[in-house]
């Protein structure tokens, strides 16, 4: 039991039980506004302490007087727990998808609890760095981050020109590394299959532009795919279909109860809470009409082959391979010294060579080396070999097709091909494994969620 305190204490907004506390208070509310609420047709989210209660009708006029019937529940359940709402903070935002200008404001009209409050529709309404606007076109959300990565621009001009300062490649580091990712921040609400993004398109296109003539100090009239090949920039189009379709694949990375899931069809949905306006419940006509980017993620989602487990099993604190075994597990890396380059590399070699000739006298001791090929050509698919020693004879051998993927992954399957090999051989006490990729060699025994993570090491 914890000391008595008074109850007048409180925390102070921003502190560290500002949102905990928000959280126990607020989550009881959304389940009575549920509750009572459900004859409205109003559903409510909250982030912390924000919330949005969302209102769906034929028409504009019809969505306020439910908005106002919502905002009387929501006072009286937060009034009951002896909470406050700040009106002054309110917002109103009207999405509409006919040709009209009609955007009616909301009056709650006048009450003991809110007085005469008249909130009038907001043109763009921000919402957690996002900018909407009433046809989600998104033009000022892709105006606003491409103006502020455009200022970024020429503010690095300080930074060096022709014959001082940053050279090239520097520059294109810190503008891919500092300015993209402001520029491309929320770009999933408006780049996917179907969308109208001419105008984005351009807005991008323009910023990028300036930032080639930045990096190879090129004239303003030089051509734009020139100064963008020269600079070893992407042009912006092709870039946004890169991080989406790395986006629609990343969802299979996410847990079974995720949001996101709920969205989705029967296939993909697992045991998270079917949404009422999931592609579930869509019929095979409407499909077809829907564009957005759950759509583009059903559409591209069977393409990934390979399978992961957001919350494995091994992957729980306490139980990772690593916290059971960290002493019988070792990795002995080796940096080269470049001061000094050739004597490093023949003291690494006579070191390797007492290792082998001690492994060789242990009749319990096997130890392996690996190696992979990664062809040049795309449509060849990769290698994985390995060799097996016992006081050194081979004793097996062999090689795998690990298909079309990266060198690490390629890497990290003849690492588990010969572990596994090593394992079932009799009387082995101790198994070493020479590979030239450190890196993969720790992914092996790790078990979150990475690229090859089926091939996790079982205890």
């Amino acid at each position: 039991m914890s000391d008595l305190r008074l109850a007048d204490v409180g925390v102070g907004q921003g502190g560290a039980l500002s949102p905990v506390l928000s959280a126990l208070f607020i989550a009881p509310i959304m389940k009575l506004f549920k509750l009572w609420a459900i004859r409205l047709g109003s559903t409510l989210l909250s982030y912390v302490d924000d919330g949005t209660a969302v209102t769906q009708s034929k028409s504009l006029d019809d969505n306020n007087v439910v908005l106002k019937q919502a905002y009387a529940i929501l006072f009286v359940l937060f009034a009951a727990l002896g909470l406050v709402l700040e009106h002054d903070k309110t917002e109103l935002f009207h999405f509409d998808r006919s040709h009209s200008d009609h955007n009616p404001p909301l009056d709650l009209g006048y009450a003991p609890y809110t007085g005469d409050h008249l909130l009038t529709p907001k043109t763009y309404w921000r919402y957690l760095g996002f900018y909407f606007d009433q046809k989600l076109l998104f033009t000022e959300h892709v105006r606003y981050y491409a103006t502020k990565s455009f200022s970024t621009v020429q503010a690095m001009g300080m930074l060096g020109n022709s014959t001082q300062g940053l050279p090239p490649l520097e520059k294109r580091l810190l503008y891919r590394a500092c300015v993209l990712p402001i520029a491309m921040y929320g770009f999933r609400l408006w780049f996917f299959e179907g969308a109208k993004n001419k105008t984005a398109f351009k807005i991008l296109t323009e910023m990028q532009r300036k930032a080639a003539l930045w990096i190879t100090g090129a004239f303003r009239t030089s051509p734009m795919g020139g100064t963008e090949a020269l600079a070893g920039l992407i042009p912006v189009h092709l870039h946004l279909r890169k991080l989406a379709d790395r986006a629609n694949l990343r969802i299979a990375t996410l847990s079974d109860t995720h949001p996101i899931r709920s969205l989705l069809s029967e296939d993909y949905v697992k045991q998270a809470e079917v949404h009422h306006c999931s592609v579930s419940n869509m019929a095979p006509a409407l499909r077809d009409k829907v564009h957005g980017t759950i759509m583009e993620i059903e559409n591209h989602h069977h393409e990934l082959m390979e399978v992961f487990e957001p919350c494995a099993p091994e992957n729980r604190p306490g139980f990772k391979l690593m916290d059971h075994f960290a002493a019988q597990v070792s990795f002995n890396d080796f940096k080269i010294n470049m001061e000094n380059k050739a004597l490093s590399v023949t003291n690494r070699k006579i070191e390797l060579d007492t290792l082998i000739d001690e492994l060789k006298d242990d009749e319990h001791t096997v130890y392996c080396g690996i190696d992979t090929s990664l062809p040049a050509n795309i449509r060849h698919q990769a290698a994985s070999a390995y060799l097996i020693y016992r006081q050194g004879d081979v004793v097996h051998r062999a090689r795998y097709i690990a298909g079309r993927v990266t060198a690490p992954d390629t890497e990290l399957y003849a690492i588990h091909a010969a572990i596994m090999k090593a394992c079932s051989l009799p009387n082995v006490n101790n198994i070493t494994l020479f590979t030239d990729s450190i890196a993969s060699a720790r992914r092996a025994v790790n078990p979150s969620v990475h690229s090859g993570q089926v091939l996790r090491p079982r205890q």
